[in-house]
């Protein structure tokens, strides 16, 4: 039996569809982000990045830097177990109490990612509600669709950001039936934002319990950076809040935050927090320092939507075809695989620009795209440098010029 041939069936199929993906070999130099190095076979190439999740630059602030490595130096470089054998250390025991009091809620668990906070976290809270049907919508994170499949539970789902189909699989479900709605607020490949108050009327009217995911809006956000929720003065009415540490924070690991019930049945019977090793003690520190400087600042937020909303006015005015997005998300689009790696691979190897391609299954077959995501780092002088390349690129390769892209659905 050939095994070696089932898997190079399997890569050489994503390479037919122009779905391959190649990783660029990148060294974040501290202090000079979105700056980087990436290192090729002719030498490293100084590059600017237009594509991180790190929104803020928070993994580059000195106060994270510097709970980092003092923890590492005073505590070591690992936790030494799991929660429950030796690795339950201060650092996130400090991080988790930060956490619940910056959503307002009784309790916070820490995980290893925001991937396995979502896919434990909702298969857990389900399997522990007996008969539970989940309403899930359409454009949910891979993370998410996991955590509904792993609870072994009834689904349905509802039309993207559809309260009347939310509404009505509601209804038929029953009034006694349990139920649980899981969405996110932004929505990281459209940018766009779910309707949370309309959500937590129809939870409300129909006995359904709640459960977002703030992964890209948490730090960037409300008053003390806690999400969508917070801003839009509903987070209290969310029973789970579902968060990120890798991105708008900088650092690495997720959580869920909720009533102290809920957050301590999930200790007790989610596998994916019991049997994995707890996060760093310098990890839990920096996340620590980022949460807490981001609670009492809201610089880095207002500078954020300000660079965001001057690279959509500059790509805009350059006649490129942009997404129209409520959020800090900057979706440009391509719709087509091939072209879509082509103008990607372009920007890094003429301009020394990285942005990623975007596509299937990540986006639907027929809108990928490049999505760009501004910090408040990205000077007026690097937008202006990342339009006049964009223009080349898409004047290179011939690529449609025609202004605001209607949206498109993205499949995760």
């Amino acid at each position: 039996m050939n095994y070696e041939a089932f898997f190079e069936r399997a890569v050489a199929a994503l390479k037919g569809e122009n779905r391959y993906r190649v990783f660029a070999d990148l060294e974040r130099v501290a202090g000079r982000f979105p700056h980087a190095i990436r290192h090729t076979p002719a030498g490293p190439q100084p590059v600017v990045v237009w594509c991180s999740n790190d929104y803020l630059g928070m993994g580059q602030h000195p106060d994270v830097i510097d709970a980092m490595a003092s923890t590492a130096r005073r505590m070591g470089a690992g936790a030494g177990g799991t929660r429950n054998i030796s690795g339950n250390h201060h650092p996130v025991v400090q991080l988790e109490a930060e956490l619940a009091d910056l959503h307002g809620k009784q309790g916070a668990l820490v995980f290893t990612s925001g991937y396995v906070s979502n896919l434990t976290g909702i298969a857990t809270i389900a399997r522990l509600i007996p008969n539970c049907l989940i309403l899930s919508d359409a454009l949910n994170h891979n993370s998410m669709i996991e955590g509904v499949r792993n609870a072994g539970c009834d689904k349905a789902v509802f039309r993207h950001n559809d309260m009347g189909h939310l509404e009505e699989l509601l209804r038929a479900a029953g009034p006694e039936r349990p139920k649980l709605i899981v969405f996110e607020s932004v929505y990281s490949m459209d940018g766009d934002i779910a309707p949370i108050g309309q959500i937590c009327d129809l939870a409300e009217r129909y006995g359904a319990m709640t459960y977002i995911d703030e992964v890209h809006a948490v730090g960037l956000y409300g008053p003390r950076g806690a999400g969508v929720a917070e801003r839009d003065g509903e987070m209290a009415r969310i029973d789970v809040i579902e968060g990120t540490l890798a991105k708008a924070y900088g650092c690495l690991g997720g959580y869920i935050a909720g009533k102290a019930s809920v957050v301590d049945a999930v200790r007790s019977h989610a596998p994916g927090f019991i049997f994995t090793t707890t996060l760093p003690p310098a990890v839990a520190a920096a996340a620590l320092a980022s949460v807490r400087h981001l609670k009492a600042s809201g610089a880095e937020r207002a500078r954020h939507q300000q660079q965001a909303a001057r690279t959509k006015a500059a790509l805009a005015a350059a006649g490129l075809p942009l997404m129209e997005t409520p959020t800090h998300i900057v979706p440009l689009m391509v719709c087509d695989a091939e072209l879509c790696k082509a103008a990607s691979d372009r920007l890094l190897e003429q301009h020394g620009l990285y942005i990623q391609p975007i596509n299937y299954p990540t986006v639907p077959r027929g809108a990928e795209r490049l999505r760009i995501t501004p910090t408040p780092l990205h000077d007026d002088a690097l937008i202006a440098e990342l339009t006049a390349a964009l223009v080349e690129v898409w004047d290179h390769f011939g690529l449609p010029r025609a202004g605001l892209a209607p949206t498109a659905l993205a499949a995760e």
